[in-house]
């Protein structure tokens, strides 16, 4: 099993301000799949992408990504975890606006002994023609294509995809959800898609659903389709 989740719990606050955002929450994710977590605002979801990516640490629990264990690791150790293992893919794109395309994706190429070429990445997801563009000159379904190259560079076994289609019509973002799935397919990057549009969970292998900081249902999706025949 490559994602092992042992009753995390996660809260903020403290005393009378005391909020419980995850409450013992435990799944198992096969590598190589598409996971598609569900769940209302509030419910905890990006917080249990957040704490799965290093980027904010358990009150207990254990948490293993390929069979090491990440919950307990130092700052720096987190940091070496997120640059060998993980990308990141955000609802707002992120890229640095002084760089053009190829720039904001060869920014992250660096970080990694083993990446793939820019100019695959350009041209699997259609960005050729706009490498010497800047953000501001693309479309928001061009920034997040660019998003998700700069993400997919470093070569991670594992992409985290927080509404990564959240701020996209309709048709962009199934385009994007059809490049997500491409690349699931040729380079077998297991990928966790957190979204509040239940349509997405029909192109996953998986599918978690989090409701009050708890998985109030989970399962392997037999009867997935295809991202293009989604009626998002």
């Amino acid at each position: 099993m490559y994602i092992e989740v042992e009753k995390i719990r996660k809260s903020y606050g403290e005393g009378g301000a005391l909020v419980h955002v995850l409450n013992g929450v435990s799944t198992q994710i096969e590598k190589g799949e598409i996971c598609v977590i569900l769940g209302p605002s509030g419910s905890g979801k990006s917080t249990f992408l957040n704490v799965i990516g290093g980027l904010e640490t358990t009150d207990s629990g254990r948490i293993r990504i390929g069979g090491e264990e990440i919950t307990g690791m130092k700052p720096e150790e987190l940091s070496d975890y997120r640059r060998e293992t993980l990308g990141f893919v955000f609802q707002f794109y992120n890229l640095i606006p002084n760089l053009t395309v190829r720039e904001n994706i060869e920014v992250c190429r660096y970080l990694s002994a083993e990446p793939l070429e820019s100019g695959e990445l350009l041209e699997i997801l259609g960005l050729m023609e706009h490498q010497d563009k800047f953000p501001s000159q693309l479309s928001g379904g061009q920034q997040q294509r660019c998003a998700i190259a700069r993400a997919l560079v470093k070569n991670p076994p594992l992409l985290l995809c927080d509404e990564p289609t959240g701020a996209l019509d309709t048709g962009t973002a199934k385009e994007i959800l059809i490049l997500l799935e491409k690349i699931n397919r040729r380079y077998g990057t297991t990928m966790l898609i957190v979204t509040h549009n239940d349509a997405i969970r029909d192109m996953a292998h998986k599918v978690i659903r989090i409701r009050d900081g708890q998985i109030s249902r989970e399962y392997e999706n037999t009867t997935r389709v295809p991202a293009s025949e989604l009626e998002l």
